[in-house]
């Protein structure tokens, strides 16, 4: 092993510490991916926590300060091909190995700076920030899953994106009591935090509920060795939106709603021992 080579080990180590220290059900997905996917899927996630960490929750600090330098360090690390930033090391080596396409990089850049300045949202402003901030994560993770084959990745690139739009916007409504409290933020086009009403739950779950069907399909025709791991991630999120849908806006603007941890782990264990129900 090269120095090199010890030091590409390490970041990806750090990479994965930091993926789960910050999401045990995305490691958990990580887990039944096949083995080849593991590192490049955590690096995936080391860098785009890394840096929704800094937008989200660096608050004693200048976070613009920080996330330009991050910006600056990350087209640093694609120009250079290495970097003395461990998860950026570890992202940089995955974007190069799977020929990502540096649009990616810009979308979601763009959408991280957003959380910086913007609090409200048109309609084009929106589907812009969703795009960046979650399909194009989808979409690097795509590309290790096809591994190379770019006729597959362009097959299964719209129900992939459609699959990270159905989860952002679960976020968004799962979230919308803090991110309102917390940071100021609407990001449903047109709607006022305070006069939103059931209708209006009521459509962003019929849209939530279209993303879903597409990005199901998009599971269907996933290799093989990908399925089950993304399979796990909509089952948990699907059970999310059950539990939303559930509830009234009232509720949702008093609690944060979630999948308790031990329904979790029976959705696991059921989709790993191939049960059904």
């Amino acid at each position: 092993m090269t120095q090199i080579d010890l030091y590409q080990q390490v970041s990806l180590e750090c990479s994965k510490i930091l993926t789960k220290a910050y999401s045990t059900s995305f490691s958990a997905g990580i887990r039944t991916l096949d083995k080849s996917f593991h590192d490049p899927i955590y690096a995936i996630y080391g860098f785009v926590r890394l840096a929704d960490e800094i937008v989200d929750t660096f608050h004693e600090h200048d976070k613009k300060l920080l996330f330009e330098r991050f910006k600056q360090e990350t087209y640093q690390a694609l120009d250079e091909k290495i970097s003395l930033n461990p998860i950026l090391q570890s992202f940089q080596q995955v974007f190069h190995t799977y020929q990502m396409e540096k649009e990616l990089v810009d979308a979601f850049l763009y959408s991280m700076e957003l959380d910086l300045v913007e609090t409200n949202y048109d309609e084009e402003g929106y589907k812009r920030y969703i795009y960046g901030s979650a399909e194009v994560v989808g979409l690097m993770c795509l590309h290790v899953f096809c591994q190379g084959d770019k006729t597959q990745y362009q097959t299964l690139k719209f129900d992939a994106c459609a699959l990270g739009s159905a989860f952002q916007k679960i976020n968004f409504l799962r979230d919308i009591k803090s991110d309102f409290e917390e940071r100021g933020r609407v990001y449903f086009p047109g709607m006022e935090y305070l006069q939103m009403t059931e209708q209006d739950k009521l459509a962003i779950e019929a849209d939530i509920q279209l993303d879903f069907d597409a990005g199901l399909r998009g599971i269907q025709r996933l290799p093989q060795e990908a399925k089950k791991g993304v399979l796990l991630a909509y089952l948990y999120y699907i059970r999310l939106f059950e539990r939303i849908k559930q509830a009234s806006l009232e509720q949702i603007k008093n609690e944060r709603v979630r999948v308790p941890d031990g329904e979790k782990l029976w959705i696991y264990v059921k989709l790993m021992c191939g049960l059904g129900g």
